[in-house]
């Protein structure tokens, strides 16, 4: 890590520029993870029933909006939908987890 502020993309000129911008990108991903894994405790919470955890329709639907992002974003889709199973996949079973520690 260094205190050097994280340049845009495109105005990068050296390999230290953009690994300055890289590591600033990825803290920023883990604070917008810890958030989200915030919602799927706050899910774990207001659901009432162990079985709503795990929605197929909720999780299509989260995929399938990721994906089309990525294309219209110029991302690679097949990369992006990649991602984004694991994460909806260990969104669930973090979920569950959650669930179970809050009723136990």
């Amino acid at each position: 890590m260094t205190d050097v502020p994280a340049k845009p993309p495109e105005e990068c000129e050296t390999m230290i520029e953009v690994r300055v911008g890289v590591d600033a990108t990825d803290r920023e991903l883990m604070d917008l993870l810890d958030r989200r894994f915030g919602y799927m405790r706050a899910a774990a919470r207001i659901k009432q029933e162990r079985g709503a955890v795990r929605d197929e329709d909720r999780k299509a639907y989260v995929i399938a909006a990721a994906v089309k992002d990525a294309e219209t974003r110029g991302l690679p889709a097949d990369v992006i939908a990649d991602l984004w199973e694991r994460l909806v996949e260990g969104s669930i079973r973090y979920e569950f987890i959650e669930w179970d520690r809050i009723r136990d």
